[in-house]
């Protein structure tokens, strides 16, 4: 006798397997060995990769989870339905269509891909900085499992329609029905509707959710990926083209120039130039692409000078694209986001030279120590600090950007806060 509720006999094949593996206590690992298959048939299955398990590969599976009676015919009956299913269902809702390639974040694109489709997790938020990339990355995993997988994907704009009431919760949850979906809530920094979330993913067997939003917000089971800029050049690579145009933020700013300057090649002499863009934008995606737009009007060189001294007001161009505040307003509006003790500890971090650790935080603080990294975690999610590469453990810096904006005087209450 099973001890739970019964699943309904509707429920699609990948889901029922990953239900009842886990219900019996077997790792993905063991049920491959029970069924004398391999770890990656069972992951496949399990994410909906394959659509049409063989009739004995389902009696291995059966066998290995001991299945009896009614639910071993249920679970067959499942794999039977789906390959049908398969067959004869409408195609599978696909996500919005990009305006152009993903550059820069494919390993990040990968692992949450696979977060969603193989390791099974339901809820994820994606945080980060005002122009970190957020949505593109979030529409390249969309892509991916609507192509790869099949899934559905719906995708909801929070800032132009709320995420709360969109859709009367039944009528939302059966045009989910038990396929495999993707629901994006893009640009929620309003908040998310937990109820609604809970009653979906009961109704929703199949369903997964992708948030974005520019502060982490605390969802139960839910697990936040704080999304950093991208990489940018060490100054010794400033004269060395080839490997400059390696690094991520090099990459996406060489990919804007092509686009706006058709033709163009980074020459040596011009490279410098480049490496300092990407330094002073602190790779965010969004500050690339305005400072790009204003290339067809300045080269690199000139521009790096101008940003020298103000890169916080650098703003879209007269013909460029529409939607983007400029630097210094993304940032401001993250630093409005913080608590007093939050911007207190950005300040002296701030102020410091260099990179620092965890430990330097909290010494730097005089706080205890759960309290401070605690803040430094929060500072993290938000975006306005940034891991950097380190042989003796995890070390930060802040962003070069917010520096400036500490300079400039634009928020006097952060040296009232110290």
């Amino acid at each position: 006798m099973d001890g739970f509720q019964p699943l309904r006999s509707t429920a699609g094949f990948g889901e029922l397997l990953r239900i009842r593996r886990e219900r019996v206590g077997l790792t993905q690992q063991v049920l491959a060995d029970h069924a004398t298959l391999s770890v990656r048939a069972i992951r496949d299955m399990e994410s909906g990769r394959v659509q049409r398990p063989r009739q004995e590969t389902v009696r291995l599976l059966a066998d290995a989870l001991r299945l009896e009676g009614r639910i071993r015919s249920n679970f067959e009956a499942a794999a039977r339905r789906q390959a049908f299913v398969e067959e004869t269902s409408d195609e599978p809702t696909a996500p919005p269509v990009a305006r152009g390639a993903i550059i820069g974040r494919e390993l990040e694109a990968e692992v949450l891909t696979d977060a969603l489709a193989v390791y099974g997790d339901r809820l994820i938020t994606v945080a980060g900085l005002g122009g970190s990339g957020k949505t593109r990355l979030v529409l390249e995993v969309a892509r991916r499992l609507h192509l790869g997988s099949r899934w559905s994907v719906r995708w909801i704009d929070c800032g132009r329609q709320p995420a709360a009431g969109l859709e009367r919760r039944a009528d939302l949850a059966r045009a989910i029905g038990e396929r495999p979906t993707l629901l994006v809530l893009d640009g929620a920094d309003a908040g998310v509707d937990t109820v609604l979330l809970d009653e979906l993913f009961h109704h929703c067997p199949g369903l997964r959710v992708l948030i974005t939003a520019r502060a982490p917000q605390s969802l139960p089971g839910g697990q936040v990926i704080p999304l950093a800029p991208l990489p940018t050049p060490e100054p010794e690579l400033d004269h060395d083209p080839v490997a400059l145009a390696e690094v991520g933020a090099v990459r996406l700013l060489l990919s804007h120039l092509r686009r706006l300057r058709p033709g163009y090649r980074m020459e040596p002499d011009e490279a410098p130039a480049i490496a300092a863009l990407c330094r002073q934008l602190d790779g965010l995606p969004g500050a690339l692409e305005l400072a790009a737009d204003w290339s067809t009007v300045l080269p690199p060189r000139q521009l790096a000078a101008q940003l020298a001294s103000g890169p916080l007001h650098l703003a879209p161009s007269p013909a460029g694209y529409g939607g983007r505040a400029d630097v210094g307003a993304a940032l401001g509006a993250a630093l409005e986001r913080l608590t007093l003790g939050q911007r207190d500890l950005l300040e002296r971090l701030a102020a410091t030279p260099g990179d620092w650790s965890g430990e330097d935080a909290v010494e730097l603080s005089g706080r205890p120590p759960q309290e401070c990294l605690a803040a430094v975690h929060e500072l993290l999610a938000s975006g306005l600090i940034r891991r950097v590469p380190a042989r003796d453990g995890v070390r930060f810096t802040v962003l070069n950007l917010f520096r400036l904006l500490c300079g400039t005087g634009a928020y006097p209450e952060l040296a009232a806060a110290s």
